[in-house]
């Protein structure tokens, strides 16, 4: 790939499409993403730079506006352009990193702010993990370059609580890595995604960075609503991603009913159903999956950082053999297989009485101190739910309004937006580390929230 860069000429804020026709030698959508890139990494397209028409540059390379189009959103997608339409596009960045906006944007807090933006386990009510690892050190096959989905010992443990009976396992380096691996495996940029909304926001990163149309389902205090997913599903989703369970962002739990109105919806469509579980036996609710309607299609995750550990780095997914079998092909560009150590120790654990009677323990510790925060908002005239789980999600009159109260009150949380693809008048709070000072942060959202 040769490319023309004449430093030489003066410097502008727009480039025509005939300055374009000399610089680009591969006129293929991706060669012209390529060099496109090249070129505002050279600094020969400085940030700020017009780009010309589609049209024009299609017509000045003499090839079709949806070649030109093609590329251009892969460009977008790395936010290194912006724009569309008649407003024009232009170079808007000069790093071709990916990252994860959402979770990227959280801020860094100083001492003295309660911090309770992390809705993540209290390292002080997870199981101890020594025994289990050096269980796990004498792992079945050892060291070994082969490529197993899933060790026998751990699936033979796994299949005693999965809620359905699935053709295939596949052990995975944690939950947001499953959701990753089996989105780059399975969709294709620009395809249309159905999603629960709110959900949790390093989902709609994944999905945002992969590209995809994202259609949100708006739920209630039961999970998605069968009439938004019919509306959702006239766009002919390829997947339809929700949370099975405990909501990890609302702390509202699925009813059976619900979930059975939701395979109505979906009898006739041939979408990829993907079922979440990440808070796992957090929630007391029994595990349920879609999967006993349509085990064809029906991906199921469980993760196990919020019970086991967050450093166990282990999710088990679930599904038809041959979809189990793009998502491990897709797999093996990078680690190819999970750790052994990690997977026996996993089974281990979940065959061990005293690490079950732990999640037991800081599953009510986790319900306690949830409900102390939403019985002292209630008091104070804030409409928060109660629920289980990590976090609240707690109603607010103007979230930026909220955000710089509760900042100017020490007290560090995310706003709904960050969770949503839709306007949201909500807060994220966590509550899982909240072991005191209740009367005071509900006395904080309150003036937050203009109740």
């Amino acid at each position: 790939m040769l490319l023309n860069i004449n430093f030489g000429r003066s410097m502008t804020n727009d480039r025509d499409a005939h300055w374009f026709a000399e610089k680009l030698t591969d006129r293929t959508i991706r060669g012209i993403s390529l060099e496109t890139r090249a070129l505002i990494r050279a600094g020969a397209l400085p940030i700020g730079t017009k780009l010309p028409p589609i049209r024009d540059l299609a017509f000045a390379l003499g090839v079709s506006p949806a070649t030109i189009s093609e590329a251009w959103s892969e460009l977008r997608r790395h936010k290194v352009i912006s724009g569309r339409g008649r407003n024009g596009t232009w170079v808007s960045g000069d790093r071709f990193v990916a990252k994860p906006h959402r979770l990227a944007s959280s801020g860094n807090y100083g001492e003295g702010i309660l911090n309770l933006t992390a809705a993540v386990p209290d390292v002080r009510l997870l199981p101890p993990l020594a025994t289990a690892m050096a269980y796990g050190a004498a792992a079945e096959n050892l060291n070994s370059y082969e490529r197993n989905r899933i060790l026998p010992e751990l699936e033979e443990e796994i299949r005693r609580i999965w809620p359905y009976e699935p053709e295939a396992f596949l052990a995975t380096n944690g939950g947001y890595n499953a959701v990753y691996t089996l989105v780059h495996a399975l969709l294709p940029p620009g395809a249309s995604v159905a999603i629960e909304d709110p959900t949790g926001m390093r989902l709609l990163d994944i999905l945002e960075d992969r590209g995809v149309r994202i259609i949100p389902v708006q739920c209630d205090n039961e999970g998605p609503l069968p009439s938004a997913l019919e509306i959702a599903m006239k766009s002919k989703p390829v997947a339809f991603i929700f949370q099975p369970r405990l909501h990890s962002v609302t702390g509202q739990t699925m009813t059976k009913n619900r979930l059975n109105a939701l395979a109505e919806v979906l009898q006739n469509t041939d979408t990829i159903i993907v079922e979440d579980d990440g808070t796992s036996d957090i929630s007391v609710a029994p595990r349920h999956s879609l999967g006993i309607h349509f085990p064809g299609r029906v991906i199921h995750i469980m993760s196990f950082s919020k019970t086991h550990g967050p450093d166990l780095r282990l999710a088990v997914l679930s599904g038809p053999e041959a979809i189990v079998d793009q998502i491990q092909s897709y797999r093996s560009f990078s680690s190819g297989w999970t750790s052994r150590i990690l997977q026996s120790a996993t089974a281990w654990l979940l065959r061990d009485p005293a690490t079950q009677a732990s999640i037991t323990h800081a599953r009510t510790a986790y319900h306690e101190r949830r409900a102390s925060l939403v019985n002292a908002l209630q008091q104070r005239g804030v409409q928060a739910m109660h629920g289980a789980g990590l976090c609240a999600w707690v109603p607010v009159s103007s979230e930026p309004f909220a955000m710089v109260t509760l900042a100017a009150h020490g007290i560090a949380v995310h706003p709904g937006a960050k969770f949503s693809n839709l306007p949201t008048y909500h807060l994220r709070v966590a509550t899982a580390i909240l072991t005191d000072h209740y009367e005071r942060v509900a006395e904080s959202i309150a003036l937050a929230a203009g109740s």
